[in-house]
């Protein structure tokens, strides 16, 4: 295979990484293909809970066609062994793959380099750090809390023209339009834990939930920052401090925080948002409700530089999707 293929059946692999998004507990989510010739013979990602990996998903499909076929994983494949099942760096040897090219090294000192070092022993040609950078953001979650003990967190706001999360009254719903509901639903349903401040729990009553038409992933747990009372299946934290303890405990790998003002801001100053998505809405509210306590020149003056990922219209509204060098 040239560079240039290798590349394109990485990013392949990567698309089904993407599939696990949110539903792989404290596992990393993977993507894996067997190739014959250019012929795909196993397709896998990591499943509900985190097993099957998704290298074992993938040689199940493909069966004694992976016999000198070439493999395509966005993370090292696992040396160590798991009472759920086989080291997958293991399972592909003995399925007799004569290739196997990696995105990334597996942050995992269980596994940290001992993977490849497995393949390569067993006569496996093996290639690593292809779309590593891509790679390393699909798995920024899971990287970051075996690093530093953070999950990644986003923050989502969705925003008037002139910067309103809300009417003057509170109201926050019904800014955005369907298409920008909808994609909310949807990070939702690849989030590990949806986070909001006691003020938008004591206003709007959010149900935090993915209700995405067809969805069966697992729900996230719903989490409030305040010192007060919750209503059943939500969880209560008195300050992020105690969060990101729980977070740690429980191997959660991406929060999203909806807000409101205050959260958001608290956040921010902070510097403990990794993603900042704005959804912008076509609409003026003038008296209402915005980020409180944020001052601008001084958040650009300490908190580095925000680099666009993305934007694109949902509907009648506007997402930008950034993330922080």
């Amino acid at each position: 295979m040239t560079p240039d293929a290798d590349r394109r059946w990485m990013a392949a692999a990567l698309a089904l990484a993407r599939r696990g998004r949110g539903r792989t507990g404290s596992n990393p989510n993977v993507g894996c293909l067997l190739l014959q010739g250019s012929r795909v013979v196993g397709r896998g990602w990591t499943q509900d809970g985190g097993r099957p990996h998704a290298e074992a998903m993938a040689l199940t499909e493909a069966g004694s066609r992976a016999q000198g076929a070439i493999a395509y994983v966005t993370l090292e494949p696992c040396a160590h062994e798991s009472r759920r099942g086989p080291a997958c760096a293991d399972s592909l040897i003995a399925a007799g793959i004569a290739r196997c090219v990696v995105a990334m090294a597996d942050p995992d000192e269980r596994t940290a380099g001992k993977g490849l070092a497995r393949l390569k022993a067993a006569g496996v040609e093996t290639v690593s750090g292809v779309l590593e950078a891509e790679a390393r953001l699909e798995l920024a979650g899971f990287v970051g809390r075996l690093a530093t003990g953070r999950a990644e967190l986003t923050l989502k706001l969705a925003l008037s023209l002139d910067g309103r999360l809300a009417m003057a009254d509170g109201r926050s719903q019904w800014i955005t339009g369907e298409a920008a509901r909808l994609y909310a639903h949807q990070l939702r349903a690849e989030a590990d834990m949806v986070l909001v401040g006691g003020g938008t729990l004591r206003a709007d009553r959010p149900r935090l939930d993915n209700r995405l038409p067809g969805s069966h992933a697992p729900q996230p747990l719903k989490a409030v920052l305040t010192s007060g009372p919750v209503p059943e299946g939500f969880l209560a934290f008195c300050d992020l401090q105690a969060l990101e303890h729980f977070a740690r405990q429980e191997g959660l790998n991406r929060i999203l925080c909806e807000g409101g003002g205050g959260l958001a801001s608290a956040l921010l100053t902070m510097n403990r948002v990794d993603r900042l998505l704005l959804l912008r809405a076509p609409i003026l509210i003038g008296e209402g409700i915005g980020l409180e306590g944020l001052h601008p020149a001084t958040l650009a003056e300490t908190h580095g530089v925000w680099r666009l990922e993305e934007r694109r219209p949902l509907g009648a509204d506007l997402l930008e999707r950034y993330r922080l060098m």
